[in-house]
C-alpha cells in the first residue's frame, strides 16, 4: 500500500481522498465508513454505481418537485393571463363565442408550462449543486483527474465530526485503499 500525500504536511487539511481499485471496492469502503459513523463523505467515479448514493446517505433530490412547481406556476399564470385578457381587460364578442373560450387557451398554457418548468429545472440544478463553484480541494491531487475516466475515489471531509487524520487514514488503509492523499484546504 502506497501513501502519497498531495502536498507534504499541509498546514490545514480539507480531508482525505482515497483511491480504490474498482466499483465494488469503492462501494464496500463507502459502506464501511458510513457504518463507522462518518457522514460528510462523497464518492467520485467515472460512471454511476447502483446504490452508492444511498450508501453514502444522500437524500432524494427535490428537483422533481421544483420542476413540477415551476410547471404548475407557468401553466396557471399563462391560463390566468389568457382568461384575464379575453374576459376582463379586452372583452371582444367575435362571432358569438364566449369570452372564456378555454380551448383557445390550451396551446399558450401548454407552452407556458413547458417554458417555466424548463427554466425552473435549469436554475434549480445550479442552486442544488452549489454552482458556480470553480474549484474544490480535491483538484489539488494530480491523480484525481482520472476520476472521470477510470479511477474510484472516496472523500472524507475534515469537518466531519468523527474525522481524525491518523485514525481516518488507518481506517481507509484497513478497508483496502490503494492510495490515500491528505488534501490541503483552499483557505
Amino acid at each position: 500500500m502506497t501513501h502519497s500525500p498531495a502536498i507534504e504536511s499541509p498546514s490545514t487539511v480539507a480531508g482525505l481522498l482515497a483511491e480504490f481499485a474498482g466499483p465494488d471496492e469503492l462501494t464496500a469502503a463507502a459502506d464501511a465508513v458510513r457504518q463507522d459513523g462518518y457522514v460528510n463523505t462523497d464518492a467520485f467515479c467515472p460512471f454511476p454505481i447502483e446504490g452508492l448514493s444511498r450508501i453514502l446517505g444522500k437524500k432524494k433530490s427535490p428537483l422533481p418537485w421544483m420542476v413540477f412547481a415551476g410547471g404548475v406556476t407557468g401553466g396557471v399564470s399563462i391560463y390566468g393571463l389568457a382568461w384575464w385578457v379575453s374576459a376582463v381587460a379586452y372583452p371582444l364578442n367575435i362571432g358569438g363565442r364566449p369570452l372564456h373560450s378555454w380551448p383557445s387557451f390550451i396551446p399558450p398554457t401548454f407552452e407556458g408550462t413547458v417554458l417555466v418548468a424548463s427554466l425552473a429545472a435549469f436554475f434549480s440544478v445550479f442552486l442544488l449543486s452549489g454552482l458556480p463553484r470553480l474549484s474544490h480541494s480535491v483538484f489539488e491531487v494530480e491523480r484525481f483527474k482520472r476520476a472521470s475516466t477510470d479511477a474510484f475515489f472516496l472523500w472524507i471531509a475534515s469537518d466531519d465530526a468523527k474525522f481524525d487524520n491518523a485514525a481516518t487514514k488507518s481506517r481507509l488503509e484497513a478497508i483496502g485503499a490503494v492510495e490515500i492523499w491528505e488534501v490541503p484546504s483552499d483557505e
